[in-house]
């Protein structure tokens, strides 16, 4: 890729590299569309790929301590951030799985060829490290919110990082879904999608919720919102 091609670009990360950074990871990059359902990574499997978001939304899933139960969601990415951040740290395996929950597009790229890459640039492997200090910042934000807030809270949360990451109002979210990310059974997302419907803040169809009133979901999620994405651009800018 030219440097004129990344800066068509929509990823963050890689619009804030330096031309050199950038020249590293060009040549090796490959366009991959991201399938609703698909696991772009798996739990405590080899990393192949990294992958920069371009558009669509990853959610980052740990399985819970009970046996049997369902995974809940600990972080989500958009094209602000990257999925395969254990390369960056230093290992292949992760015991997350990162699931697309939005359908979009990624540059991947060979972890071979990233690893070469941090390995050459240290101004390239600040600039990813900076972004796995952001992401660590949301999934405390995250376990906070799930520990301190209720229900309705923590949808509205959930429901304005997703527009933030996918730069639109119009949101393709099942209840089912809903159910996974939040941790919840589906009968307390409905009573609390019918609340914020009620409310004036969404309007909520099959399998889609429409951001009608930005302000009144910040503000039933009072604190559990902004410091992470507060704590992203700080770091952004650092570089």
């Amino acid at each position: 890729m030219s440097q004129q091609q990344q800066t068509s670009l929509r990823n963050r990360l890689l619009r804030v590299l330096g031309p050199n950074d950038f020249g590293l990871l060009a040549p090796a990059f490959e366009q991959v569309s991201l399938t609703l359902g698909h696991h772009l990574t798996e739990a405590n499997q080899p990393l192949g790929h990294a992958y920069f978001i371009e558009s669509g939304l990853i959610s980052l899933l740990a399985d819970t301590v009970r046996p049997g139960a369902n995974r809940v969601e600990i972080g989500i990415v958009g094209f602000e951030g990257m999925v395969g951040l254990p390369i960056v740290l230093g290992t292949r395996r992760s015991p997350h799985v990162a699931l697309v929950q939005a359908e979009g597009r990624a540059l991947a790229i060979p972890a071979p060829v990233l690893d070469e890459a941090l390995n050459s640039s240290r101004t390239l492997r600040g600039v990813l490290g900076r972004y796995a200090q952001s992401l660590i910042v949301q999934v405390g934000q995250t376990v906070c919110a799930n520990a301190d807030f209720n229900i309705e809270a923590r949808l509205a949360r959930w429901i304005v990082m997703t527009q933030d990451r996918l730069g639109r109002d119009d949101l393709p979210l099942t209840h089912e879904f809903l159910s996974l990310m939040l941790g919840v059974r589906r009968p307390g997302v409905t009573t609390a999608t019918h609340m914020l419907e009620g409310a004036g803040m969404i309007r909520a169809q099959r399998g889609r919720i429409t951001v009608l009133d930005r302000g009144k979901l910040l503000e039933l999620a009072e604190g559990s919102y902004g410091g992470a994405e507060a704590e992203y651009e700080r770091l952004l800018e650092e570089g």
